[in-house]
């Protein structure tokens, strides 16, 4: 009897052990499944990651070193570096009025790597005036950065002119001279409009760029000229005595509007934007969009570029803008300049 039951009790064990092992086995099959659920999951994060500059960023600026392009433009390069992750690069492409630098933007490769500065409305005036080959189907949008507002502008230490009154009374009995960034550049249109509306005629003196025509005016070749408010930011060697805008701006807000003085009552300024070669993909475009639109929110930024109007477009609204600029600069063709 005792046999019989130390047999039975020996093969209990044997059955119990058997039916251990065979619940375990499912746990060791389940662990090989865990790697195979995280290999998929990295390939689309990586896909989401989109395009992106593999290596040093060229920029073109279509003006000389010290233009008010190129003053706002290598501040805007600094800041961007850390969300476009490459080096900015800036390359001035000086002569024709912009046209020789956006003719080289326009004949870039599209692949993301070179970008520029586009100037409204200078950029649509050499299309008029067929100064380069391109049109604006040439290039492609990414953001707006600068707004600025023209002002009349005179020397400093010229006495003849404590204000715009006493420029259009002087100007209507004298013969002045005022020079410009290039003929019906942006700020010969200025010179043209608040002339129109204060009735005198006067000799325009084309000096190319910006940065030329205020060293005209400060030479004495000139007696007056139009620039923008970023062209004399921190300057206390020129004085500006009205404003293109509607309202007085920020920037210098004693200095009257030219309305308000019964001449010139429309907002005229430049647009500058940034923009790339037609044919460059959606993805380059959305990379740049973004990352500007952050540069331009940075506190540091805007602590830096607090001396002219930044003014964030995106893509689609400065493409809108090209386009407006050019139609309003075509439109300039009759009946507003005189030989």
């Amino acid at each position: 009897m005792k046999k019989a039951f130390a047999l039975l009790l020996a093969l209990c064990m044997v059955f119990a052990l058997c039916a251990c092992g065979q619940t375990e086995a499912p746990a060791q099959t389940e662990t090989p499944a865990e790697p195979q659920t995280e290999a998929p999951a990295e390939a689309p994060a990586e896909e989401s990651a989109g395009w992106a500059p593999d290596g040093p960023v060229t920029m073109i600026v279509a003006y000389k070193a010290g233009n008010g392009t190129d003053v706002t433009a290598r501040i805007l390069a600094q800041y961007a570096e850390k969300y476009i992750g490459q080096t900015i690069v800036i390359e001035n492409v000086d002569g024709g009025s912009g046209s020789i630098g956006w003719s080289q933007l326009a004949a870039a490769e599209p692949d993301g790597m070179t970008i520029g500065f586009m100037n409204l409305p200078n950029f649509n005036s050499s299309i008029v005036k067929e100064l380069g080959t391109y049109t604006t189907a040439d290039f492609a949008a990414i953001c707006n950065h600068v707004t600025e507002t023209s002002l009349v502008i005179v020397r400093a230490d010229d006495e003849r002119f404590p204000d715009i009154d006493s420029l259009v009374a002087y100007a209507k009995e004298n013969e002045t001279v005022a020079s410009t960034n290039g003929a019906q550049a942006s700020n010969h249109i200025g010179a043209q409009a608040f002339a129109n509306s204060a009735g005198f005629k006067y000799i325009d003196l084309p000096q190319g760029n910006t940065a030329d025509e205020l060293t005209s005016l400060l030479g004495k070749e000139a007696d007056w000229c139009v620039a923008k408010a970023a062209d004399i930011a921190g300057r206390t060697d020129v004085k500006p005595l009205a404003a293109f805008s509607a309202e007085r701006i920020a920037e210098y807000p004693d200095v009257p509007t030219l309305g308000e003085k019964g001449y010139y009552d429309q907002w005229l300024g430049s647009s500058r934007c940034v923009v790339a070669p037609a044919g460059v993909s959606a993805e380059v475009i959305a990379f740049y969009e973004a990352a500007f639109k952050a540069t331009m929110e940075d506190p540091e930024y805007l602590a830096a570029a607090a001396s002219f109007a930044t003014d964030y477009k995106d893509a689609a609204t400065t493409a809108a803008l090209i386009e407006q600029q050019q139609a309003f600069t075509e439109g300039l063709s009759t009946g507003f300049w005189y030989e």
